[in-house]
């Protein structure tokens, strides 16, 4: 276990400092080629525009510098183990090939909506129509839910304190909907400076400790790197940002984050780990429903975040308060796992 622990530790260090060294290169090429963001129109967000007009064109992507740091760190230590040089690799077939291999391909899918962004591509100038980036990030999880159920064996729901559920292949479409529910509600909250990072930081960190008590240290190394390098991302992401995460990173970490909660047999902790992505997505599921149904606004903008602007609550502020819920709940999270396991 000693050994264990000197691995998350050092890989999470490593990939902290690896992120933080080639920001530079990432940053001037982001800015080289005005890779920035276009800030919606005021005829179709008037409040959201008002607000973050000073925003319009810094750089979006900035989710490249996590997941690139995650692959390259996982490549490299696999290699080095493979060559005997040094026994560090995370890189494991049952654990981490498939929330990594998720990782990267919707990275893949989000940088080129990204891309579609800042150049006005795509329908209105705007990236991918919903249905498109829906239709694709379902194929992702069909893929993931079938390499969970007919190549890792998985068929088994488990309920805190009630014990594990054989649900048979149910399992691939509950896999389904985690995965596609935990990327857009992860996206939606990717609306502030460092909050998306903030939080998904927090919810890493917790199944990243769960991962751990369940002797899955190979996963728990994964968590942890990922950590290390939303650590690095937030120093530059923080008010006032640098660069903004995209969808490379928003979507592609919000997967990875549903495969990892349904790899530790955890997922049912994921509302109350990851309890504001469900609050932010609810805000945007409630104020679509009244508006269409009732003629009228809930909230002066969607999602949550953007309302408390609206009534005046500071950027920094909103951030601040969200973090410290995103580490209550992720604490609190984990404590259910701990009772469950009579610790």
């Amino acid at each position: 276990m000693t050994g264990a622990v000197f691995q998350i530790l050092f890989l999470t260090t490593v990939s902290f400092i690896v992120a933080l060294a080639w920001t530079p290169l990432l940053t001037n090429i982001l800015y080289k080629y005005k890779l920035g963001k276009k800030i919606r129109d005021s005829a179709s967000a008037p409040i959201m525009s008002a607000l973050h007009q000073n925003k319009n064109g810094t750089p979006t992507m900035g989710g490249v510098l996590i997941w690139l740091t995650v692959l390259i760190l996982a490549l490299v230590f696999f290699f080095l183990e493979e060559a005997q040089v040094l026994k560090l690799n995370f890189l494991s077939r049952a654990e981490t090939l498939l929330p990594l291999g998720a990782l990267v391909a919707s990275a893949l899918v989000g940088l080129i909506d990204d891309w579609f962004n800042v150049r006005g591509l795509g329908p209105h100038g705007g990236g991918l129509k919903m249905r498109h980036r829906i239709l694709i990030y379902t194929l992702i999880a069909v893929i993931g839910a079938w390499w969970f159920y007919a190549k890792l064996g998985w068929d088994i729901l488990h309920v805190p304190f009630l014990g594990n559920v054989v649900v048979g292949w149910w399992i691939v479409p509950i896999f389904i909907f985690i995965i596609v529910a935990t990327s857009f509600s992860v996206n939606e909250i990717d609306g502030l400076d460092g909050l998306a990072g903030g939080t998904l930081l927090a919810a890493f960190a917790a199944f990243g400790s769960i991962a751990f008590l369940q002797g899955k240290y190979d996963l728990a190394t994964f968590c942890g790197v990922i950590t290390g390098a939303l650590l690095a991302f937030l120093w530059f992401n923080i008010n006032p940002a640098r660069f903004f995460m995209g969808d490379t990173g928003a979507m592609s970490l919000g997967v990875t984050l549903g495969i990892v909660a349904m790899l530790t047999n955890s997922v049912l902790l994921l509302p109350i780990i990851g309890f504001l992505f469900v609050v932010e997505s609810l805000s945007v599921i409630i104020q679509v429903l009244s508006k269409k149904f009732l003629g009228r606004k809930v909230f002066l903008s969607s999602p949550l975040h953007h309302h408390l602007e609206a009534i005046g609550w500071p950027e920094p502020k909103i951030v601040m308060r969200f973090w410290v819920i995103a580490g209550v709940a992720a604490v609190i999270g984990v404590i259910v796992a701990l009772l469950e396991r009579g610790v």
